[in-house]
Order: C-alpha cells, then sequence, then structure tokens
C-alpha cells in the first residue's frame, strides 16, 4: 500500500493545514519521482489529472510492477485553496504578504528555520521533493494550449515527455532567479553537474477552465506512458514521435494591453500569425470607435495563450505567442511575473 507522507504547516490564523501526500515504493531498482499540482491554488486541473493517476500507482504497485518510488501531491497549496474572495479564489498569491507562491522557494529551503509560516510550507515541500530524480510541477496558465517549461539542461531528452503528454509547445530556459519550485529542486543538480537521467520540467495543463475528465483521464495516462519510458513503472509503452515546436523562451512573445477596456478575439489558440496580422482588438469606452485599439502580432508563430477574463486591465499580457528570434521585452528571468 501506499505510504502516508502527508504534511502538516501552520496557517496564516494559527491553525494547522494538511497536505495529503502519498509515496508509492518499488523495488528499489528505478527512479524517484515527485508528482504535485496546486503549488498556484487557483490552477486546478493538475489536481484532477493526479487524483486519477492514485489508482493507476496503486494498482502497478499490488502487481509488483513499480520499480521506482513515486510521490505524489495532488493538492500542494493549502494557504491559496483557502482563500475564497466573493466567490472567487485568489491562489496565485499569498494575501497575507503578497508573495507569489511559487517564487522564493530557494530562500526558504536555505533557512534553518523559516521566519513565516509560508516559508515553512515552502521548506516542507521542497524537502518532500529533495531525493526525486524526476521532479513534475502542474500548473495551468489563463487560456492556453498544453505547453511546457523545462530547463535547457534536459532537452531533448524531454521530448519524451512532451510526447506523453502531447503538448504543443515546449518553452526552453536558461536561468531563472526567482526561485520557482522546479529552480530551485534542479539548482543543486546544475550547480554539481549531475544530471545524468534527472529531469524536471513545470507543466501547463492549458487553461484554468479546463478541467474535465475526458482531459484529465488522458493527461493521467500521458504521465502514466511516461513513467513507464523513464523505467520507473515495469511496462512497454510505444511513445509517438512528438510533433510540436521548442521555443528560446527569449523568442517567446507577450502582447501586452496598451489600454483598458473590452477585449475581442479574432484569432484563436493554436492559430499561426505573420508578423504585423491583427488578433485582438481592446474597445476601450463602448459607445466611442475611436476608442478601439487593435493589437498585432510581434512577429511569426502561435498563438499559445489568450487573457481569460473579457475586461481587461492596462498592462495585462493579452496573449503570448512562439517566435524565431528574441523578444525585444525579453529581459531574462521567467515567463510570467
Amino acid at each position: 500500500m501506499a505510504k502516508d507522507v502527508s504534511l502538516s504547516v501552520q496557517g496564516d490564523s494559527g491553525e494547522t493545514l494538511r497536505i495529503r501526500a502519498w509515496r508509492f515504493d518499488g523495488d528499489g531498482s528505478g527512479p524517484n519521482v515527485h508528482l504535485q499540482a496546486g503549488v498556484h491554488a487557483d490552477e486546478i486541473a493538475g489536481m484532477l489529472v493526479l487524483h486519477l493517476l492514485l489508482p493507476r500507482l496503486q494498482a502497478c504497485q499490488d502487481r509488483g510492477l513499480l520499480k521506482g518510488s513515486v510521490t505524489v501531491v495532488p493538492q500542494a497549496n493549502p494557504f491559496g485553496i483557502g482563500q475564497f474572495r466573493q466567490g472567487r479564489i485568489l491562489g496565485r498569491i499569498h494575501e497575507a504578504t503578497g508573495q507569489n507562491f511559487n517564487r522564493l522557494f530557494d530562500q526558504s529551503l536555505a533557512l534553518t528555520r523559516p521566519a513565516t509560516n509560508l516559508g515553512h510550507w515552502q521548506k516542507s515541500l521542497a524537502q518532500l521533493a529533495a531525493d526525486a530524480d524526476l521532479m513534475l510541477d502542474l500548473h495551468t496558465d489563463d487560456e492556453a494550449l498544453p505547453y511546457l517549461y523545462i530547463h535547457r539542461s534536459f532537452w531533448p531528452q524531454g521530448r519524451e515527455l512532451a510526447a506523453a503528454l502531447k503538448v504543443d509547445v515546449a518553452i526552453l530556459w536558461d536561468e531563472g532567479g526567482d526561485g520557482s519550485f522546479e529552480e530551485t529542486i534542479i539548482s543543486p543538480w546544475l550547480r554539481e553537474a549531475e544530471i545524468g537521467k534527472r529531469l524536471a520540467a513545470t507543466i501547463e495543463l492549458r487553461g484554468q477552465g479546463d478541467v474535465n475528465d475526458l482531459l484529465a483521464e488522458q493527461d493521467a495516462a500521458g504521465l502514466y506512458a511516461w513513467l513507464c519510458a523513464c523505467g520507473v513503472i515495469d511496462e512497454q509503452v510505444l511513445l509517438a514521435q512528438w510533433q510540436g515546436e521548442a521555443v528560446d523562451i527569449g523568442c517567446m512573445e507577450s502582447i501586452f494591453a496598451p489600454q483598458p477596456g473590452v477585449l475581442i478575439f479574432e484569432r484563436t489558440l493554436g492559430d499561426y500569425l505573420e508578423e504585423g496580422e491583427r488578433f485582438a482588438r481592446i474597445l476601450g469606452r463602448p459607445g466611442d470607435p475611436a476608442s478601439e485599439v487593435v493589437l498585432h502580432a510581434a512577429q511569426s508563430g502561435r498563438m499559445v495563450t489568450r487573457y481569460r477574463d473579457r475586461l481587461v486591465p492596462q498592462g495585462a499580457v493579452v496573449a503570448k505567442f512562439t517566435g524565431s528570434r528574441q523578444s525585444q521585452h525579453w529581459a531574462g528571468g521567467l515567463l510570467d511575473p
């Protein structure tokens, strides 16, 4: 049976918060795996995917097919999952501190005794994954194609993961600096130049509204197939050749809203646009045609993400596109704030 490796941390009001986690141990001949979802607590799709994967892993353990160990944390953030305000969950930012939940993990891990409850949660979660050889952090974007972030050190071996999950785009990065969970886990691997067969990635499972059984079953099956391909599960799988696009993070184009207003998309996710082609417009003052601003593609590429709401504030990222040259907006770091 799976071991209960759940964590307990103290909440903002002094209450005890529990993070449910399970570990399935194999015969020790395969790699250790850490799978988690919901670090940004309003990104729900991965929670359902891991929920559906759990019984598959239990069946593998019961049948003696498990070679490595797999730790599964379906809902990793007990702080954010409780931040309901006016009927909507605000799960990206910690209300008490204003900190993005997926930043500064490295600072918390470095402290013997983190100064805040949030820091204690971050350290506990990172320690749970510290012995992993393979780590996947499941997220979602606003509206998006399925895509993944992966450090260049894990490419092209990450093509198996991309194929298994049928992602459309792999975004390759070199430097972070913001202490995301993924970056914190792989930092010692990179520092010691001990990559070997290790791999870590952040997977964006489409958009925040893409939570249903059909997609979750597909993604759970993809994770299972990838675990087989990595030698975690002793079962033969045949992965199709990946047909997606690998893009340097600096070549991704983020188009920002030049004004607030009603957002009208004229193109949809996955569409390929030529440089200068219009894809959306923002109506600043309904009733005033002169207040309408048209948005154009900065360079040729595919639309990967779109802003979820249809009333957009000035400065928000309206859409992200793939590109073939470095974006003029690129300043290093991660793609999102």
